[in-house]
């Protein structure tokens, strides 16, 4: 175990990356990546921030799975994790080499590179250890660190939120590690999640808070698969590619697929009535969703398939007002849920750290190629930007 609170353990990351894991240690077990940090907020780190936060990455190589989190994890998820896999992670030790971590003033920059199988597991642990450390960093405070009396606030306050959920009919999840203010405020958010959203709160991304709290830990892949698959096959074929590899692996199992890869409009082009029919439903992450969700609607329509059959999951950016309009719009049209990450897990005050880690370049044939997302917002278009306008280019 390390030697801060920072993180609980190897369960404390979201259930898409062990899903993403097991499917990248059974495809490519040989295929190397390399990631990159980007701060989409420009923030400022302090003096010095490089330096503390590479000891909580050497730390890191300390996390070894308990025997109650194997059990757990054999028992929830066995289902559709491989038992190889899942004896794989019993095994498994960050290695702190690969990651790089520099400051020049008050950047912070980081690349990660390694085996994609083992390196997928650095993003939302990294993300979480710098937000935490940001945040209780006396240079960077702007409020005091929550104290005992105020956990019983952000417990009420969390409450208070899920109530409003659930009497608005909304069926929520948090999606909260990756930008959490601290591990703390976390598991007093989830806490009070499950007083106050009661059936109406379906779970958490977070396996470890999954365990701790005994409920459903949820979460399929993210925009890293498509992007790696678009670095290997190409951009058109990159959302076809994934979905069938994706089925290939969990048998129907896991099937809400995300959209926003290469733009929604791509991803429709490229979403027939075989896959449309095969997966439960689709993750808006990008763009306006009350146009999301039309389009949604009338994509299943136009393949003769009943909506309300299908799922969206809404996890954009979200808070309670912004959840509560989108139900009231779509409410008996659609299945709906919401995944529900910084408004849960970093209301206590200041403003959250507004960052990435996004795959960036997939060694293919002895050549990095670039690794890219695009966006159904501009502003999150991520990675080389001459690839991007290649790939605007193609996809037009």
């Amino acid at each position: 175990m390390m030697n801060n609170n920072f993180l609980a353990g190897l369960l404390d990351d979201d259930l898409y990356k062990f899903t993403m894991g097991c499917a990248v240690a059974k495809l490519y077990p040989r295929q190397i990546v390399r990631y990159r940090f980007f701060n989409r907020g420009c923030t400022s780190f302090p003096p010095g921030f490089a330096d503390r936060l590479q000891l909580l990455v050497n730390d890191m190589s300390q996390i070894r799975m308990s025997e109650p989190e194997y059990a757990y994890l054999t028992a929830t998820c066995g289902y559709f994790l491989d038992p190889v896999f899942i004896d794989f992670l019993k095994g498994y030790q960050f290695n702190p080499s690969e990651v790089t971590i520099k400051q020049v003033d008050d950047k912070l920059l980081i690349d990660i590179e390694g085996p994609w199988y083992r390196a997928i597991y650095w993003e939302v642990c990294l993300m979480a250890l710098i937000s935490e450390l940001y945040f209780s960093d006396p240079e960077v405070q702007r409020q005091r660190y929550p104290t005992e009396d105020h956990y019983g606030y952000i417990e009420g306050l969390a409450t208070e939120k899920a109530v409003r959920l659930r009497e608005a009919g909304c069926i929520f999840a948090d999606f909260g590690t990756r930008r959490r203010y601290s591990r703390k405020v976390h598991e007093t958010t989830v806490s009070g999640l499950i007083k106050g959203g009661k059936e109406s709160f379906v779970g958490t991304s977070n396996v470890y808070m999954a365990q701790k709290f005994g409920i459903k830990p949820i979460g399929t892949h993210a925009h890293e698969i498509f992007s790696a698959h678009a670095a290997m096959y190409g951009y058109r074929s990159a959302n076809r590619i994934t979905l069938e590899k994706w089925s290939e692996v969990y048998q129907g199992f896991l099937g809400i697929a995300l959209t926003d890869t290469f733009t929604t409009k791509n991803f429709w082009e490229n979403f027939g009535s075989y896959h449309a029919k095969l997966f439960d439903g689709v993750r808006h992450d990008s763009g306006d969703p009350f146009e999301f969700g039309e389009d949604a609607i009338n994509h299943y329509e136009s393949l003769g398939i009943d909506p309300k059959t299908k799922s969206i999951v809404f996890s954009d950016g979200l808070n309670v007002d912004k959840a509560i309009q989108i139900q009231e719009m779509f409410n008996g049209r659609i299945r709906l849920s919401f995944g529900i990450g910084t408004h849960f897990t970093n209301d206590v005050g200041p403003k959250a750290l507004n960052m990435v880690i996004k795959l960036v370049e997939v060694l293919v044939n002895g050549k990095w190629i670039p690794s890219i997302k695009l966006s159904d917002d501009k502003g999150k278009n991520t990675g080389d930007k001459r690839e991007i306008e290649l790939a605007l280019g193609i996809l037009k």
